[in-house]
């Protein structure tokens, strides 16, 4: 791996597959631009948090796009997700807009159930990192 020029996604045979649509490694080349970013919310063009659950994860995941495009970057790029949930996600619709955003090419991820975020609006934040080479 001394001269990778790509991000490589594994999951190791010594181990369960992932129960989600994520990797349990990824490694990322020594020549890489990392960027880091704030986490997303649900929020609309106009700020605005929608009060059902699935409508901010759809405002999130754009946002997310958004984020990405406005670097430069793609959804390829992502290495790691982080979210966080105050409510119970519904997997079936969550899987199909991560499916949409990351096209088969999944990063590692970690999610979290909690009590409450930054605004009591707020259902669900994702955090993005990303890596371009």
């Amino acid at each position: 791996m001394k001269n990778m020029k790509e991000v490589k996604r594994v999951n190791p045979t010594t181990l369960s597959s992932p129960v989600g649509r994520y990797s349990h490694v990824t490694i990322v080349p020594k020549e890489a631009t990392i960027y880091t970013f704030s986490g997303q919310i649900g929020t609309d063009k106009e700020g605005r948090i929608p009060l059902v659950f699935n409508e901010q994860v759809d405002n999130t995941f754009a946002n997310i796009r958004a984020l990405l495009e406005s670097q430069g970057l793609s959804s390829q790029d992502v290495i790691k997700v982080n979210i966080w949930s105050t409510k119970e996600i519904d997997w079936e619709y969550f899987d199909k807009v991560w499916e949409e955003l990351f096209e088969g090419s999944h990063p590692s991820m970690t999610i979290a159930y909690i009590t409450a975020l930054g605004l009591s609006e707020i259902d669900i934040e994702i955090e993005v990192w990303a890596a371009a080479i």
